[in-house]
This record gives structure tokens, sequence and C-alpha cells, in this order.
């Protein structure tokens, strides 16, 4: 029986900032690992599997929700899932270590009702959905239909940040990555008054 730790959740609309954070985060702190998900999408740029991404197929991924391996997913863009095996936290919980995640907006939400009470769910949120478009279609990853689809997710997500413990603005990146660093080791190390 694995001992239950702590999980900090990172979610945002894609473009946010959040996985730039996230980074940030686990070169400062030791006791963070990050939590990798399992996808359907297949592999962006130079990702590997089992470091950025668990790439599986849509039939295994259909296969592992029916024997309830996930403890959260979604299918975030049509035909597109991804999610968090259940065997992914107890992992990094058998090391004594805290999970960190960078999660969409809906997982993220599912994970905080889960681990009510053992998780810090923040929501990082962008300057403006403008400031977010121009991120998204300056990183020239996706085509045109996708963009789309990533804008109108975007503009229906950022109204969840009221639900998440804590809204991150991230208007500056420098200044957003030091709150966070603050945030997390308030919430792994609580003062007692």
């Amino acid at each position: 029986m694995t001992k239950e730790g702590k999980l900090i959740i990172f979610s945002a609309p894609s473009g946010a900032g959040k996985t730039t954070i996230v980074h940030h985060l686990l070169g400062k702190i030791p006791d963070l690992e990050f939590s990798i998900s399992a996808t359907t999408r297949p592999a962006r740029g130079d990702e590997q599997n089992g470091k950025d991404y668990y790439f599986i197929s849509k039939e295994e991924f259909l296969h592992r929700i029916a024997k309830k391996q996930f403890v959260e997913f979604e299918e975030v863009y049509t035909g597109t899932f991804y999610g968090t095996l259940r065997t992914e936290i107890e992992r990094i919980w058998q090391k004594g270590k805290t999970v960190i995640f960078d999660i969409d907006v809906e997982g993220g939400m599912h994970l905080k009702r889960k681990y009510d009470g053992q998780a810090l769910a923040i929501f990082v949120q962008p300057p403006s959905l403008e400031v977010l478009i121009e991120r998204l279609t300056g990183r020239g990853t996706d085509s045109e239909e996708k963009l789309k689809e990533r804008f109108i997710k975007a503009e229906k997500e950022l109204n969840y940040a009221p639900q998440f413990d804590i809204i991150l603005k991230n208007y500056d990146l420098q200044t957003a990555c030091k709150e966070a660093e603050d945030l997390v080791n308030n919430f792994l190390n609580p003062q007692t008054p």
C-alpha cells in the first residue's frame, strides 16, 4: 500500500504558460516529480515516450478506461484522449515525492475533486484571450483548424478559473514563476502560526 502524498495541479488554457512554470518549479524544488500523462496523439518534435507523455493507441487507451486504470481522462480534442494513470501517481508517491501536474482545465478539476485536501490546484491566467491567441498563433505548430478549436476551448476554460484554489496571473513570466515557487513551497511546508 502506497503512502498517500500531495499533488500540485497546474491548469490553464493552452498557451497560458503553465508548462514553462512547471518546468521552472521542477528545476527549483527537488521534492517535486512530474506526472507523465498518457495520450493518443502522436509525438510532436522531439517528444519522447515515457518522458513527455506515454503515447498509446486509442484502442489501448479505451481498454485502460474500461479497466479503470485512469484517475482522470478526457477526450480533449475530437478523437484525442489524455489521461492520468493511477500507477503514475503511485510511482511518484512511492519515491516519497509530491506529484506535479501540467494538465488541461477539466482534468485539473477532476483531480482537485478526487484528491481534495491533498491537492493544491492553481489556474494559470493569461493576460487576456487576445494575448493567448497571439501566443498560440506564434507557436506555428497547429493548423488553422486546430487553432480555431484551441481558441474556442480556451475561451470556455477561462471561466473555470474561480473554481481553482488559486489564480496565478501570468502577465510577466519571471514574476509568475517566482509566485508559483512561493505558493508551492508554502503548500509543501506550511508555516504554523
